[in-house]
């Protein structure tokens, strides 16, 4: 079987190598270079370190090592839609578009179509039932990534290999330092990945700029302080507001005025809600549900969290709406909610908040 190994030099997909060899595979080794070091003229990304690993990984494991750029169309693909996303006062989840259109979509278009499965290092695992084959959730409910996959298609999941998925995050190290692999001690890596080090505020500012506007008490009307624009927060965001006598949450953000509404501590009435309507839903393996008029019962995510909810969901036409048991914080337009079945097994896929 003609395997590729999407590695990044960082532990997990290391681990991936090691882990096929030991199965009696001979993958391929592919580093995807889509960082920002020949965008605009950013030279911070960590490339060179990650493309020495993974060397010196295929060189340890006797694997052949190819380098690809798909810079374009990662530019094209998810750089561009964070910014329009980010332009539009929505929450933008640039990984999900990362998984679905350049790690499986563009790369295996290009090069994957000559291999018969790609193995990565993302924390999930598969699960054939009723003919099919479907994405499910890994064995470490922290480091579990089924969120992150969420928009991919049958296909693509039909070819992945997940050799991490049934492990946790202290056996893969465990692993790692035994056979001494170069990223055995390397720390994960943190934030948007075409970022690399660039601070993400400034990436904002850099293609959107600034634009001061009120930050207002949504209870009392008040003004509390000015922002640098509307782009730079989210809802639910507690941090970076930079008021005193907190915490502040981010409520609402009226685009047309700039205006950034926000409220002090916990308030269930005015930060909190149970209703999640949903656009542009994706099925990953099929509809587990076919036509339905009734509530179906899942578990969801609206955001990267080990916590799964318990919910409904109903569908009327082309939009879907989760109504969650209890209430939830931070309910973000143009963020993903990851829907699940009761057991929080299998993802089933996920839906566009409106």
């Amino acid at each position: 079987m003609e395997t590729a190994a999407l590695v990044s030099g960082g532990v997990d997909s290391s681990v991936v190598v090691h882990l096929l060899k030991e199965q009696g595979f001979e993958p391929v080794i592919f580093y995807i270079r889509i960082g920002m070091e020949e965008k605009d003229g950013y030279v911070s990304c960590p490339s060179e370190e990650d493309i020495e690993i993974t060397a010196l990984m295929a060189k340890k494991y006797g694997c052949r090592f190819e380098i690809v750029s798909l810079h374009d169309e990662y530019w094209d693909k998810v750089v561009s839609y964070t910014i329009e996303s980010v332009r539009r006062g929505l929450t933008p989840n640039p990984d999900m578009m990362c998984n679905r259109y350049i790690k499986f979509g563009c790369f295996d278009d290009r090069w994957g179509k000559d291999f018969d499965r790609i193995a990565t290092g993302h924390y999930a695992t598969t699960t054939e039932a009723d003919g099919r084959t479907w994405l499910s959730t890994a064995r470490d409910p922290v480091k579990d990534q089924t969120d992150f996959l969420a928009r991919i298609t049958g296909l693509q999941i039909a070819k992945l290999m997940f050799p991490v998925g049934h492990l946790m995050k202290s056996e893969v190290r465990a692993i790692a330092a035994a056979q001494q692999l170069p990223s055995a001690r390397r720390k994960d890596s943190q934030g948007i990945c075409f970022l690399g080090k660039i601070n993400y505020n400034e990436f904002i500012e850099r293609y959107l700029g600034r634009m001061p506007g009120p930050i207002v008490e949504l209870e009392t009307g008040r003004e509390v302080g000015t922002h640098n624009g509307y782009w730079f927060h989210t809802i639910g965001q507690r941090k970076g507001l930079g008021l005193s006598g907190g915490p502040w949450f981010v409520i609402r953000k009226d685009i047309a005025r700039n205006t950034i509404y926000v409220a002090n501590g916990y308030d269930p009435e005015t930060q909190y809600g149970r209703t999640v309507g949903l656009q542009g839903f994706h099925f990953i393996t099929r509809d587990p549900w076919g036509e339905f008029d009734d509530a179906k019962e899942i578990t969801f995510k609206i955001r990267h969290t080990p916590e799964f909810t318990r919910g409904t969901i109903r569908r009327r036409g082309d939009l879907y709406t989760v109504e969650s048991e209890k209430k939830l914080q931070g309910i973000a337009a143009g963020q993903f909610a990851v829907v699940y079945d009761r057991q929080s097994r299998l993802c089933y896929g996920s839906g566009v908040i409106i």
